[in-house]
């Protein structure tokens, strides 16, 4: 199973941990629901920047 650590960041504040052990993203315009190994759920208004699948990493730019 590929878990990931979900990061974002607003304009130019440093990143901020989101969501960790995150095992599935969801996107649909530009609302992001992200959801963790135990079912907890976020949902998040911005867009993908980067996905690190090797290194486990998701990051967001946050427009909420």
């Amino acid at each position: 199973m590929c878990l990931a650590a979900v990061y974002g960041r607003r304009k130019e504040e440093d990143e901020t941990l989101l969501l960790k052990n995150v095992s599935k993203i969801l996107i649909d315009g530009d609302i992001i629901t992200l959801y963790d190994i135990i079912g907890k759920e976020m949902k998040v208004q911005g867009a993908l920047t980067e996905v690190d699948l090797a290194g486990s990493v998701v990051k967001i730019r946050c427009t909420d």
